[in-house]
């Protein structure tokens, strides 16, 4: 049985830590594994600021952007989403973030622009199927925070009644 600790939350006040709450829901006879759950957004996306953005010299459906990602530079960054605008707040994969087991990402070299990072769809995050065009996110977002700290993780008791428990 799969008990969500935020819908516990609602019947009882819980003042110890959670794992502390497994151990003693597992001493008292009934098995309790303590999970995470909720989006999983990888180490290294950022929100960041498009503060420029011009076509591309050698590539029709390509822009080339200027990302402050909050560390004092602007990133170079080769987008191919028709939505990117100047103005805009959007999630950056960094250089050294890994989105998928495969795609990590780098420092590369565009059609002869360099590109330093990725502007992200939802589906290339894994928050959605949309791959129309990069997500645009609102103005209160903090530059240069990281966006996993948008996707706060919940927790969840996996309980199972032991066959010596007929209850």
């Amino acid at each position: 049985m799969i008990v969500s600790i935020d819908w516990l939350r609602d019947y009882v006040e819980i003042d110890i830590p959670l794992e502390e709450l497994a151990e003693k829901l597992t001493i008292a006879g009934l098995e309790c594994v303590l999970k995470e759950t909720g989006k999983h957004i990888p180490q290294g996306v950022v929100v960041g600021h498009v503060v420029d953005k011009k076509a591309h010299p050698d590539a029709e459906k390509l822009s080339v952007c200027k990302v402050d990602v909050g560390t004092g530079d602007l990133l170079n960054i080769v987008c191919g989403a028709p939505n990117v605008e100047a103005g805009q707040r959007v999630p950056v994969a960094t250089p050294g973030t890994r989105l998928t087991p495969d795609l990590e990402i780098k420092k590369v070299r565009l059609r002869g622009v360099d590109s330093v990072g990725m502007i992200c769809a939802e589906d290339e995050l894994g928050l959605g199927d949309d791959h129309k065009g990069i997500m645009v996110l609102p103005e209160d977002y903090e530059i240069g925070k990281a966006f996993s700290d948008y996707f706060p993780s919940s927790f969840v008791l996996d309980v199972d009644v032991t066959a010596n428990r007929p209850d």
